[in-house]
């Protein structure tokens, strides 16, 4: 009787190399039409952001704008020339990429010196959530105007320490947008941003909550922390957080959570040099990637169109990008 051998990982459809620093985070732009390529961002620990070139897996362009401190969140704007990057130098910077350009045409001052990644809405206006100069404060801003749209900070008596991730969101109905922010004592808050209000609140983690991702279709989100578990909760119908379910893994450290586009599947990096994956409407465990030398501080799936396409890269402490074809 012949045994079948379980199905082993892939290896990386291919990697990235030659950085020279930390990789710290990731941001696909994949989708403006030909004969723009797919763009692959990454922000490092030497303050430098490296443009990618997916189909010739090479450099394009290097920007450099935050005074050599770590940059640790990018994002573009609805506009593919357009690009947000956040670093440690307390400053967010606003970069004009069209037509070759690589300049910062406007930057926006933070006063908080955590690790807490921005979050941004594509709406009319663009809006803007980011961490405020208090401990637990959060701030919205209109991106274009600069002006505050609501600042939201617990009371006294609720002691949750920083504001370690969030996560920006326009529910289908109502006017308001809405804010998921994960704190240092390891709960999830959500606020109603124009009424700069508590709606509701959960501790579903022991320690830190290092990152957070959100399914607004199906109004149930994600979480991740120092221990070795990932905590998956719901918004029910009052608008109530709820602890969902609750999925072990072998070691402790979850760096980034990142959902893919589809939402059909979930990656994870971690501090033991892993990426796993798992199925998100059962939360099973579906392939465990080894490749990276150390912490993998960072997962981001592509925004490809064609399902054929798509893509998964996670950046590490090693100076390496891996880029996996899944599922």
């Amino acid at each position: 009787m012949k045994l079948k051998m379980p199905l082993q990982p892939p290896d990386p459809k291919f990697d990235l190399r030659g950085i020279g620093a930390e990789v710290n985070c990731l941001h696909f732009s994949c989708t403006a039409p030909a004969p723009c390529p797919p763009l692959l961002f990454s922000g490092v620990a030497s303050g430098l952001i490296h443009v990618w070139n997916i189909n010739t897996r090479r450099v394009i362009t290097m920007l450099d704008g935050h005074d050599k401190k770590s940059v640790y969140w990018t994002q573009t704007l609805c506009n593919k020339d357009s690009l947000l990057s956040q670093g440690r130098d307390l400053q967010i910077c606003t970069w004009n990429l069209s037509e070759g350009r690589n300049e910062v045409i406007d930057s926006i001052p933070t006063e908080s010196f955590g690790f807490c990644k921005c979050s941004l809405l594509n709406t009319d206006p663009l809006l803007l959530a980011m961490p405020g100069k208090e401990s637990s404060q959060v701030q919205v801003l209109d991106l274009l105007s600069k002006k505050t749209v609501s600042s939201m900070n617990p009371n006294a008596n609720n002691r949750w320490g920083m504001a370690m991730a969030m996560h920006l969101w326009k529910p289908e109905s109502g006017s308001s947008p809405m804010l998921l922010v994960g704190y240092e004592n390891g709960s999830v808050a959500l606020w109603n941003v124009l009424e700069h209000r508590l709606v509701s609140h959960i501790t579903c983690h022991t320690d830190p909550i290092m990152s957070l991702d959100f399914d607004c279709r199906h109004s149930r989100g994600v979480s991740g922390s120092a221990e070795n578990v990932l905590s998956v909760w719901n918004i029910d119908e009052q608008q109530n957080l709820k602890v969902y379910k609750t999925q072990v893994i072998v070691n402790p450290g979850i760096a980034d959570i990142a959902l893919r586009p589809d939402r059909k599947i979930l990656a994870t990096a971690g501090w033991d040099n892993r990426i796993r994956i798992f199925g998100w409407k059962t939360m099973k465990p579906l392939a465990v990637l080894q490749y990276h030398k150390a912490t993998v501080h960072s997962v981001s799936f592509s925004d490809h169109i064609s399902p054929e396409d798509r893509l998964l890269a996670a950046g590490s402490k090693d100076q390496r990008i891996s880029v996996w074809s899944i599922y």
